[in-house]
C-alpha cells in the first residue's frame, strides 16, 4: 500500500518528464487533453507528474510505436481499468451457501475425528 502511495505522489516537473520519456511538452499536453493522463497541479498551475504517470506515458509511447492510434489506446486503458475494477468487486456469499460450506467443514472434521476450527468459533452460538 505504501509503495503504491509513493508511486502516485506527484513529484516530477514537465522538464524532467520530457527527459525521462523522450516526449515533447506538446505531446504530453495532448495526452492530458485526451484524458489518458491526469497530472496534479501546483497552486501556480504547474503540472506535476508521478511515477505512475511516467509509466502511462511510456506505455502510450510504446503503443503508438506499434501502430495503435489514440482511440485504440483509450480502449486499451478502459479495458484495463474495467478489469481491475471487476477484480476488486467481491462475490457475496448467500446464507444458504455459507451454511453449506460450514456443514461440509464440520462433516469433514467429524470424519477425520478431530475438532473443526469453525466448531470452536460457532460453539458460542449453541449451548
Amino acid at each position: 500500500m505504501e509503495k503504491q502511495w509513493r508511486r502516485s505522489m506527484p513529484l516530477l516537473s514537465m522538464n524532467i518528464v520530457m527527459q525521462l520519456t523522450g516526449l515533447t511538452a506538446r505531446q504530453i499536453r495532448y495526452y492530458e487533453e485526451q484524458e489518458l493522463i491526469e497530472p496534479a497541479r501546483t497552486e501556480g498551475k504547474q503540472r506535476m507528474f508521478s511515477l505512475d504517470d511516467i509509466d502511462v506515458l511510456l506505455e502510450i509511447k510504446d503503443l503508438l510505436k506499434t501502430g495503435v492510434n489514440i482511440a485504440g489506446i483509450k480502449q486499451i486503458f478502459e479495458m484495463k481499468n474495467s478489469s481491475a475494477a471487476s477484480k476488486a468487486v467481491k462475490r457475496v456469499i448467500t446464507d444458504t451457501e455459507l451454511r453449506a460450506i460450514v456443514k461440509e467443514e464440520m462433516q469433514l472434521a467429524h470424519r477425520q475425528q478431530r475438532a473443526s476450527l469453525r466448531q470452536g468459533d460457532l460453539s458460542r452460538f449453541y449451548r
